[in-house]
């Protein structure tokens, strides 16, 4: 599908006339992190579109002289440019990782293209300007990749060794999630994308300030430095295990404008491929309050 600057590859479930759902991933995940979810979202009548985000699976820019940018502005745009592209009336936008922050931002800066919004973790806008100093030597510790990405030899090492550092990353990140190597192959052939290097390194140099954006998403990150609050009814998600958000969440609930919902899930940082029917359950209790109340 053509969107925006993008060949967006996507997988589709359910009834063409459903109540619409973008499901989004993160890094280093894919589009199967949500195989659990769907089957939840479309007994109930939706239609869930799951694209491969930029430098993932078959996803491919459209052109060689688009910068292989990661940047938030980036992620927000593909989104509502698919959106555009399948003519979807205000979606639920759900998604963590790469795609919470994907799906805050599209949230946040055009929020009438928007049902609803499903973030885990939070408010999940990205404050550059925050994010040039330290934090504590927790979240530190947690975020040793985004350091190594900032220098030549951890492109070296996400391009030679991507598979193992991503294997990693899932263990460190989601401790008590008891994957076996089938479930990983399948996802990590997504990484073998020709841009994945490239998008992924220049995500973390610009989330850390090191290194500037695509020209044509200035405006746009000028706009999320202001940092827009969130006027579209969301439900935010914490894993309680997952070690990339020590403390959780629950403290942005200030950002968000509209009816605002934060649950705990017993879970980490991978929380549809752990807990599905959390996940479908908060994106369930926007579309059908009656159907998604959180687990006991």
């Amino acid at each position: 599908m053509k969107a925006g600057v993008l060949s967006v590859a996507y997988l589709q479930h359910g009834p063409a006339d459903g109540w619409p759902v973008v499901l989004s991933h993160g890094f280093p995940y894919d589009v199967h992190a949500f195989d659990e979810v769907v089957p939840a979202l479309t007994a109930h009548g939706a239609r869930v579109i799951r694209p491969y985000l930029r430098g993932f699976g078959p996803t491919r820019f459209r052109s060689t002289a688009t910068l292989r940018s990661g940047q938030q502005a980036a992620l927000g745009s593909d989104l509502i440019a698919l959106i555009d592209a399948l003519r979807l009336d205000q979606p639920i936008v759900a998604g963590y990782d790469w795609g919470g922050l994907a799906s805050c931002v599209a949230a946040a800066l055009w929020p009438e293209r928007v049902g609803g919004l499903v973030s885990m973790a939070g408010y999940d806008i990205i404050d550059i300007s925050r994010q040039r100093h330290t934090f504590g030597p927790l979240v530190e510790h947690a975020v040793w990749y985004q350091h190594l990405f900032q220098t030549e030899r951890g492109r070296e090492t996400l391009a030679d060794h991507r598979r193992d550092l991503c294997r990693m990353l899932w263990r460190q990140w989601s401790p008590r999630w008891d994957f076996d190597e089938a479930t990983f192959t399948r996802t990590a052939v997504s990484f073998d994308n020709p841009d994945f290097v490239d998008v992924v390194i220049h995500a973390y140099r610009h989330a850390l300030g090191q290194v500037p954006g695509d020209p044509a998403h200035d405006d746009l990150e000028a706009r999320l430095a202001a940092r827009p609050v969130i006027t579209v009814p969301a439900v935010t998600l914490d894993g309680a295990t997952d070690t990339l958000k020590p403390g959780g969440t629950a403290d942005h609930a200030p950002m968000f404008a509209a009816a605002h919902e934060h649950r705990l899930i017993d879970a980490g940082h991978n929380l549809p491929q752990e807990a599905p029917a959390a996940f479908a359950g908060a994106i369930l209790s926007l579309e059908r309050p009656d159907l998604g109340e959180p687990p006991h």
